[in-house]
């Protein structure tokens, strides 16, 4: 039997998700935007929920496309509204629109939201050594400086706690706990060494 983080659970979805992507280092600028605009959406909600949805979202959002989504007009943003396979709030769903077009000018800034996102870490994962659940914390200098950024270049839905779970999920932060077997897996696949 595997230990790992409790959050986890029971729920298949859930496992599915700590044991495959959450903590991976991620870098593709498609699969980035996907989380950024997820973890938008669930501000107010659990994971769960929104992995529940995830498939949905995204053949509704196009994939994902930020090029794509930055072109919505409001016959589409009424179509989301009416859509009751995602999260059917028309600040979040205006936000996503509004945040593939802030997310295609910090491409064509920085090359690639990758380059940009990982500056804030110095292009490695932060590693932890949490062993209790409640010592991980929501927020960091990092997401403090990130979420700043990201509002001064008009993002929305990007308070520090959001940035922190995304910094999390695309493994910029790896904060399982260490007695679980994706801590170790992390590092041996991806590198860095627990900061002290």
């Amino acid at each position: 039997m595997k230990t790992r983080c409790a959050w986890a659970g029971k729920d298949p979805l859930y496992i599915q998700y700590h044991d495959t992507e959450w903590g991976v280092p991620l870098y593709d600028d498609r699969k980035l935007f996907e989380f950024l605009i997820l973890e938008g959406m669930q501000a107010g909600l659990s994971w769960l929920t929104i992995l529940r949805k995830r498939e949905h979202f995204r053949r509704a959002l196009d994939h994902f496309d930020p090029e794509k989504i930055a072109r919505y007009d409001e016959t589409k943003v009424q179509q989301l509204l009416n859509d009751p396979g995602i999260i059917r709030n028309a600040a979040k769903i205006r936000a996503a629109i509004n945040n593939a077009r802030a997310f295609l000018n910090l491409q064509e800034e920085f090359g690639s939201f990758s380059a940009y996102l990982w500056r804030f870490v110095d292009g490695k994962p932060i590693v932890h050594r949490w062993r209790r659940l409640e010592d991980i914390p929501t927020r960091s200098p990092e997401s403090d400086a990130l979420s700043r950024d990201l509002k001064q270049r008009g993002f929305k839905f990007v308070g520090t706690t959001i940035c922190y779970a995304h910094m999390q999920a695309v493994g910029m932060v790896n904060d399982h706990l260490v007695d679980c077997f994706r801590y170790r897996e992390i590092i041996d696949a991806y590198g860095n060494l627990p900061r002290q």
